[in-house]
């Protein structure tokens, strides 16, 4: 069996769609045999995904299957690389300090789940 990533996108449509295009990609894990059978997987979660519910506006909400955006073979070995991407950020200042800020949010999770831990 092989592990495979699949990006799915669905269209978020509110009310009449007379708002900027909306699109959600979710990134999943398949485990299949083959690429054959991860595409068939990857196509049907996409297509059990759409949904139709109201707002707090009471607009009808569609999220719409649109497909598949990629499905790749993943090496599962530690520190395999998932995912890779450049961002053009407007300020060096503000982007570092969001990311340093998640990369703090991360450690005191983990270290009030260890402290929370020796405690019991």
């Amino acid at each position: 069996m092989n592990w495979f990533v699949a990006r799915i996108v669905f269209r978020i449509i509110s009310g009449e769609g007379d708002h900027t295009p909306q699109f959600d990609e979710q990134w999943k894990l398949i485990h299949a045999p083959d690429e054959e059978v991860a595409y068939e997987k990857a196509s049907s979660l996409g297509k059990a995904g759409e949904d139709s519910f109201p707002n707090a506006l009471g607009e009808k909400v569609e999220w719409k299957f649109i497909g598949l955006a990629g499905l790749e073979r993943i090496n599962m070995d530690d520190g395999a690389e998932l995912h890779s991407g450049i961002v053009e950020a407007d300020s060096v200042r503000d982007y570092t300090y969001y990311i340093q800020q998640k990369h703090y949010d991360i450690e005191s999770r983990l270290l009030s789940l260890k402290t929370n831990t020796i405690a019991e």
